[in-house]
């Protein structure tokens, strides 16, 4: 299967990895923001009315000239406001900048400049409180928050490029997107930076896809969110790639998660959701790949893990407690410190491990098939001793561990239990080694 993520210049560079100084770096700028300008429209200036002329009837779009407009703005009927990035609308009082109110309103190409700064009030660049509304290629900048959806459905944000808060602390910033009681929608192709999350709470049936989230906190935190799809985005330089609570029906698909980092750094966390698909993506030079914590909730849910490449992470998988109903199958686990982990030195025996890759395998393939001829176990004393005692993960990858590691390889007194058994691991990985593509 062919990863969807968009084609870039990817580059792994690994002359620091034994330091942990290894970067991936994705080259190639955001996706353009411009717009095409509607076929009839009215032409406005800086000095016009523009608000009057958006809830005129027979108007149905409305095209600015380059300058600065004031706002707030309104769009209370379907209407189309187009504009250049050089037409910048900026708001002097508290409030949403651009309100799209009713059903076939269209916001397309502006800047918007500032405002969205009450953290206890809906307020942002763009409030989007209508079905079958469109945003597309609007730039925010100096906005606390950059575009919401409250309450609707069928609506789709596009190419938007959201430049977000500029305070210290990422946690003191605003989410650049969130969806809030969403339904039915897309999130597509658009780049934010330095923002704090990309949420989706309430909100169902979504399609998040081909977006590039740069130094966020969460890149996608999705809670009470259920048969969403999250497909083809790149999560680089933040805390949490992807991470899903308390939703049954998530597919986690060809995304590119990577330098997720700090001690809360995690590519993609599972907790206490069901029926999760985790597919096809590259989780790279993160804290941890994947966290697991008491998912699947319900009897009768699984969870999938399937065709992931794992590489150069501290802890690659990593579960809360012993894992159940969880198969993991045709992964790639190659140069992580650890490969799996259990909190509270539980095991994964109870799971479904098959045709996984193992950069540390040392069994053998007589008959040539590519499967191994023995199973792979992970056995870990230094790992084992970490889940039990969390003070000593100070130590990790220091040579005090790796003796002790060395130590149960030499001496059968100290061999540790096994964590996890794949009866059948591969001999060569399914991703091909320059990180593009798998075959």
């Amino acid at each position: 299967m062919q990863s969807v993520i968009p084609t870039l210049a990817l580059t792994l560079t690994l002359a620091g990895a034994a330091c942990g100084e290894a970067r991936v770096k994705a080259d190639g700028g955001p996706p353009p923001t411009r717009t095409e300008r509607p076929a009839h429209c009215d032409e406005l200036g800086p000095s016009d009315a523009l608000q009057t002329a958006l809830d005129a009837p027979q108007t149905a779009a409305v095209c600015l000239r380059p300058g600065r407009y004031a706002g707030p703005l309104q769009l209370r009927r379907a209407v189309t406001l187009w504009g250049p990035s050089a037409a910048v609308v900026h708001a002097e009082r508290a409030g949403s900048t651009i309100e799209l109110s009713a059903p076939g309103a269209t916001l397309l190409g502006i800047t918007i400049d500032g405002r969205g700064g009450r953290f206890d009030q809906a307020d942002a660049a763009v409030h989007v409180t209508a079905s079958e509304t469109r945003v597309e290629g609007v730039t925010v900048i100096h906005a606390v928050f950059g575009i919401l959806v409250d309450q609707a459905a069928h609506v789709q944000i596009t190419r938007n490029h959201i430049h977000g808060g500029r305070d210290a602390g990422v946690g003191l910033r605003g989410d650049t997107i969130r969806l809030w009681e969403t339904r039915d929608s897309s999130v597509s192709d658009n780049v934010t930076e330095d923002g704090r999350d990309i949420a989706v709470w309430y909100s169902s049936g979504n399609r998040i896809s081909g977006n590039r989230v740069l130094r966020g906190r969460y890149g996608f935190h999705l809670m009470y969110s259920h048969d969403n799809h999250i497909i083809g985005n790149q999560l680089l330089d933040g805390v949490v790639g992807v991470f899903v609570m308390y939703s049954r029906g998530v597919t986690i698909e060809d995304n590119l998660i990577a330098n997720a980092a700090g001690a809360a750094g995690m590519a993609i966390g599972l907790k206490e959701s069901g029926n999760l698909v985790v597919r096809g993506n590259r989780l790279l030079h993160d804290t941890t790949g994947i966290y697991i914590d008491a998912s699947p909730l319900n009897l009768g849910d699984t969870v999938l893990v399937t065709h992931n490449q794992l590489r150069l992470n501290d802890r690659a998988l990593v579960f809360h407690s012993s894992g159940h109903r969880v198969r993991v199958t045709d992964n790639d686990f190659a140069d992580n410190m650890t490969q799996i982990e259990i909190d509270g030195g539980g095991d994964a025996l109870d799971m479904a491990w098959r045709g996984n890759y193992f950069d540390d395998y040392a069994g053998y393939d007589l008959d040539d098939d590519q499967v191994g001829d023995v199973p792979y176990e992970a056995r870990s004393l230094s790992s084992e001793l970490t889940s039990s005692h969390p003070g000593l993960a100070l130590f990790s990858g220091t040579p005090a561990l790796a003796l002790v590691d060395a130590a149960a390889h030499l001496d059968p007194m100290y061999v540790p239990k096994p964590l996890l058994s794949d009866p059948a691991p591969r001999m060569s990985p399914v991703w091909s080694t320059d990180t593009e593509a798998r075959p």
